[in-house]
């Protein structure tokens, strides 16, 4: 198992980077966490629950401001979570998705090239790479072959690919992590956090009807807990060059997640197609096979969909009560 004195997060004040800087405080307080943030997001939130945080505003399109930062902090490892991450969003702006994504990978990775520090880096991908699949290819293994569905998913096939570029050419010792389906009530674009927050909003009298799109993909969840604990475990057990699916064993239908939030209500939620939600294509099917990866690090989801979905409304209603 691998020992980390210092670790730079990318995009630390955004949902899942704030997440994460929190689990390895928790569970690794010798390592001294760093961070990037371009918008302030879940700033205060960060400084209050992680002791001794270092958070640097840097804009990582900006190869030398990278390259200085990193210069500064010679970290040993790297999770790099930065990205434009909203799949519907990318369909109205493809051309700043791509400029971003594309560019914060590529120079963070030559920054680290040029530097020779020779950290391991945990590119933070996702399923959405794979795109629409056919049943015959279910559960999904690492090998499935590229298939995006929207202009994110794209941008993070190029992250992933150049990624494996840069390990196989140069011999830097990254590890590229795809994540499935997770719950997370930071981050709002999410269906199942939108769920969650339209049925709160509907509890306090603030809206009538719950809008949604498309309830028939189908998915396997892990809990957030269980989603932070494998990125360490990529990090601290993972093997170099290696390509790991993460995901868990729950399989669920948008729309029969969406029933399990709305039997915890107190209020009857009536919900209506929104149109605007609707995406000119989408996936409908991402399963996981995980096993080389709970092979590899003896990773494996610890808790169950139910409390899963029992903590995601709890604290998206915590959320919302210091807004």
């Amino acid at each position: 198992m691998r020992i980390f004195k210092k670790c730079f997060i990318t995009g630390v004040t955004g949902s899942g980077g704030s997440y994460l800087a929190e689990k390895i405080s928790s569970i690794s307080s010798n390592t001294k966490i760093f961070g990037s943030y371009r918008s302030k997001g879940f700033y205060e939130l960060l400084k209050k629950n992680v002791e001794s945080i270092k958070l640097f505003k840097l804009d990582l399109t900006n190869y030398k401001q990278t390259k200085k930062i990193l210069s500064k902090i010679k970290p040993d490892v790297i999770f790099h979570f930065a990205s434009n991450a909203d799949v519907r969003g990318s369909f109205d702006k493809p051309i700043e998705f791509s400029e971003n994504n594309n560019s914060i990978t590529v120079n963070l990775l030559e920054a680290v090239r040029q530097l020779k520090i020779n950290p391991i880096i945990i590119i933070c991908s996702t399923s959405e790479v794979y795109g629409n699949v056919k049943k015959k290819d279910i559960p999904l293994k690492e090998i499935q072959r590229f298939n995006p569905a929207n202009p994110y998913a794209a941008t993070k096939a190029f992250q992933d690919l150049i990624s494996q570029i840069y390990y196989k050419s140069f011999g830097m010792r990254i590890i590229i992590t795809r994540m499935f389906s997770y719950t997370n009530a930071r981050r709002v674009n999410l269906f199942q956090t939108a769920f969650a927050n339209q049925i709160i909003n509907i509890e306090q009298g603030k809206q009538k009807t719950l809008k949604h799109g498309n309830l028939n993909s189908i998915r396997t969840f892990i809990d957030i807990d269980d989603a932070m604990n494998a990125y360490w475990f990529a990090a601290t057990k993972g093997r170099i060059g290696e390509v790991y699916n993460i995901g868990g064993n729950k399989i669920i239908s948008v729309k029969n997640y969406l029933k399990e939030l709305i039997k915890r209500s107190s209020k009857k939620i009536q919900t209506k197609v929104d149109k605007k939600l609707l995406r000119p294509n989408d996936v409908t099917l991402q399963i996981a096979d995980t096993k080389k990866f709970m092979s590899h690090t003896g990773w494996k989801p610890k808790v169950e969909f139910s409390k899963s979905v029992d903590k995601l409304l709890k604290e998206c209603r915590g959320l919302k009560s210091k807004m």
